[in-house]
């Protein structure tokens, strides 16, 4: 659904990733992870066609993201900020018709169709009961799944997510990312950005390394998240193990983060 090959990426003058390979499938989620000043942020926006990629191609459903209009991405392709300030107080299933600007003319407004994409995306996330209530009035877990709402009310076979559950308390992170595996059971396309590597154990199809600005490694997340590589990104020694349910869970040593950061 989205292809990257022999990506370089950058803005003005600065070039900040290059040779990136990404590829994700209808029914996936492709996590990416990496430290800050990886690229992430800046890969993002090449994906979703607000920069200008600087060399390699992309495609999204197989056309050349390069020769679609702004329209034609937005019908191919979501996107989940990772925080949204609201500044008026719009109802939130306003807030979710938006999603449906794709599907509009120039100066169409909402139909009663697109409207009830809206209650249909709200339903599906099990917030219906927000619709009617101003958008500044929610809490921050509520805003972020209305923002994914509104990507799903968009009609988008692929959704990019930029650190979802940034700024969300345990609850509400556990609340996000479950209703992201379920659209991926769906049949959607999903990558999904996150510093925590338990979201990638957890969550993940795939897992890809960003790391000063190149594709690191590739894979399943026991193959890519391996104790090993998280020192050698992170600087922090870690462990890696496998409990009695079966669940995998990274745990960090506190006492050595400083000592094994790698010098800069």
């Amino acid at each position: 659904m989205i292809e990257a090959r022999e990506l370089v990426i950058g803005y003005g003058a600065k070039t900040i990733g290059r040779d990136i390979m990404l590829a994700v499938a209808p029914g996936e989620v492709l996590c990416l992870l990496g430290p800050n000043g990886s690229g992430k942020t800046t890969l993002f926006k090449t994906l979703l066609g607000l920069i200008p990629a600087r060399g390699g191609t992309i495609r999204i459903a197989g056309d050349l993201l390069a020769d679609l209009d702004r329209r034609s991405v937005a019908q191919r392709i979501a996107y989940v900020p990772q925080a949204h300030t609201a500044h008026f107080p719009f109802r939130v299933v306003d807030m979710v018709t938006m999603g449906r600007t794709a599907h509009l003319g120039l100066f169409a407004k909402p139909g009663s169709e697109d409207h009830a994409r809206a209650r249909d995306a709200l339903a599906l996330l099990g917030i219906s009961a927000l619709g009617d209530i101003e958008y500044t009035r929610i809490s921050g877990g509520q805003r972020q799944l209305v923002l994914i709402a509104r990507a799903l009310a968009q009609d988008a076979p692929a959704i990019v997510m930029d650190e979802p559950t940034a700024s969300l308390d345990f609850g509400n992170q556990v609340l996000v990312l479950r209703q992201v595996r379920r659209l991926a059971d769906r049949g959607l396309a999903v990558v999904l950005s996150t510093h925590d590597p338990h979201h990638a154990i957890s969550l993940g199809d795939r897992v890809a390394f960003l790391h000063e600005g190149r594709v690191v490694a590739q894979g399943r997340p026991a193959d890519v998240l391996t104790a090993d590589r998280l020192q050698a990104v992170y600087g922090v020694s870690v462990t890696i193990e496998t409990l009695q349910t079966g669940q995998t869970v990274c745990v960090a040593d506190f006492e050595t983060a400083t000592s094994t950061k790698p010098s800069s």
